[in-house]
């Protein structure tokens, strides 16, 4: 990196940071720091939202799940909208009508003070450690291929984030989010242009598409019905659907983005606005690493993108047939390069079929030849990572954009991170205060008294994340953990509100019960492995509520309950 990217780098974050600090100074009630001062309009929510759930790793590891597999993951999203639409009907107006500052806030109401303290207390397990990890997962990227020390990184990350929202809160999280949000569409756009005109000349864009088309890469829908396939139409539809309602519709992280509105109709638009835009910027997301994709068919690529796997390899008695591979793949590359063109060029039929079949061939080869070369990093260094999808789109931008432009797209990386972060923390600072504290004193406090609180939930939390980040390499696979956790909590939590809204014969006792053995139910699939970790929260979700239902003629109500 040159001087021109730490300054492009360091400025934008310290504007983020700064720019949240002023424009929300001064919060004095808790209706300003957790609902915002409910004066969120429509497009705040909306972008809020999408930044929320936009952590670090969509910006690191979506072009990458895209550069070796393709288009299929924007399946995944395909229950959003199905989601947003239901939210909008039925959980928003009775959020507004309560008036409630969290979500479990809800459920006291319907039920008792302890199912609103186990969803809380599910929440804040699974979204704790989550805020760790997105702050972890870009740090441990950018230091290995930057050369940063990991736990400085992590502690910088934890600082920025904790000034601007310990000091405003919500509204800190919302205004800043729109910035964060205009940085990451400028710098996606601009990598997505740069990226095409880097290809040879005679190569259009619609070159480009057949290109990756014929590689297996454009296969955007998938109808089967194959459980142990994660992406299918019906897993996103179906799964998602579940999944997004969880997410958004019970995750205080989300809840609260739209809680700042300044109406019901304002969170609703928020909300529909994130369902009709968050496919198509998943979709261009992932179209940008198809084009990376493209770019390396023509260009040199290594063996394995992250720096660390291939430095393990050296000096070690695996090296010799590193290296060999490094020489096959880059006469694949060659010979990519030249099928493409006799693709391009075919004056028939059986021409432009027999470059198509040499071009599919060549890909195999490259998949088995990269194969071969992670487990050879896997023998040498058995804890170094060799699945490089996380690293395919930073070495892209560190070694091919223009100065300047490199500090831009880290700053979308770590804008990305601070995003995230910043709503967790608010989040789970409001849960605390709320949920647990406000809830359990016994003496009435001032509202300036739950505002202190607030900040120094948020503090504690933000230290908190600051730890799981710097500790999290001791464990093995905690990313891949942390992306099915939601999951694990996500049904459950679903479930109950559900019994909440909809089934009102049951009461606080019999959800309690069903919920406890649930979880328990839960974490026993998820650890035999029998189904894809999006269906566990279709699983959970119907799980408790048919468990309650069927407990409730034989658990006794023990108390008056508010319906």
């Amino acid at each position: 990196m040159q001087l021109i990217d730490w300054i492009v780098l360091i400025g934008t974050l310290l504007f983020i940071v700064l720019y949240g600090v002023w424009k929300t100074r001064g919060s004095k009630n808790v209706q300003d720091y957790i609902r915002g001062g409910n004066e969120a309009k429509w497009w705040t929510i909306g972008l809020s939202v999408m930044a929320t759930q936009a952590s670090a790793i969509t910006f690191l590891s979506t072009p990458g799940q895209a550069f070796h597999s393709g288009m299929g993951f924007v399946q995944f999203y395909f229950g959003l909208p199905i989601a947003m639409i239901i939210i909008c009907i039925v959980f928003i107006p009775l959020y507004h009508k309560l008036k409630v500052y969290t979500a479990y806030e809800y459920l006291e109401n319907r039920f008792d003070l302890k199912t609103r303290t186990i969803t809380a207390f599910f929440f804040l397990v699974q979204r704790g450690l989550g805020a760790g990890i997105t702050i972890f997962a870009p740090a441990i990227i950018l230091s290995a291929v930057l050369g940063w020390d990991l736990t400085t990184l992590n502690i910088i990350i934890g600082i920025l984030v904790i000034v601007y929202t310990v000091s405003g809160g919500t509204k800190a999280v919302s205004v800043t989010q729109k910035q964060q949000m205009a940085i990451i569409f400028t710098g996606m756009f601009i990598a997505f242009f740069l990226i095409i005109s880097y290809l040879p000349e005679d190569i259009t864009f619609s070159n480009a598409l057949d290109i990756a088309g014929i590689s297996g890469k454009m296969e955007v829908l998938d109808f089967s019905f194959d459980l142990s396939n994660r992406y299918t139409v019906w897993t996103g539809i179906i799964g998602g659907t579940f999944l997004m309602l969880s997410y958004f519709g019970t995750d205080q992280s989300q809840v609260q983005r739209y809680l700042s509105g300044r109406s019901v109709r304002e969170s609703q638009l928020g909300l529909l606005f994130n369902g009709i835009l968050k496919i198509p910027m998943q979709f261009f997301i992932l179209l940008v690493g198809v084009m990376v994709f493209v770019f390396y068919q023509f260009n040199a690529a290594p063996l394995n993108f992250n720096p660390a796997a291939s430095l393990a390899v050296q000096n070690t008695p695996y090296a010799e047939e590193y290296n060999e591979l490094e020489q096959k793949l880059s006469e694949i590359q060659e010979y990519k390069k030249s099928s493409v063109q006799n693709y391009l060029q075919s004056k028939n039929e059986k021409e432009s079929l027999d470059a198509r079949n040499l071009m599919i061939a060549l890909e195999d080869s490259d998949k088995k030849t990269r194969q071969r070369a992670k487990e050879l990093i896997k023998e040498a260094d058995a804890t170094v990572e060799t699945n490089d999808k996380d690293y395919v789109f930073i070495h892209f931008i560190l070694n091919n954009l223009p100065r300047g432009l490199i500090g831009l797209l880290l700053a979308v990386i770590l804008s990305a991170a601070m995003s995230s972060t910043a709503s967790e923390l608010n989040a789970l600072a409001s849960t605390t205060a709320i949920d647990l504290y406000k809830r359990n004193i016994k003496e009435e406090k001032s509202e300036q008294h739950y505002v202190s609180a607030s900040k120094v939930f948020t503090l504690m939390w933000g230290i908190m994340a600051i730890l799981v980040a710097c500790f999290a390499n001791l464990f093995d696979n905690l990313i891949q953990l942390v992306n099915i956790i939601g999951s694990i909590f996500y049904g459950n939590v679903l479930g109950i509100f559900l019994l909440a809204f909809f089934i009102k014969f049951v009461k606080s006792n019999a959800v309690f019960m069903a919920a406890i053995i649930t979880q328990i139910i839960i974490i026993y699939v998820w650890w035999q492995d029998w189904l894809p970790f999006l269906w566990l929260n279709a699983l959970g979700c119907g799980i408790v509520m048919f468990m309650a239902i069927v407990l409730e003629p034989f658990i006794p109500t023990s108390e008056i309950e508010v319906e």
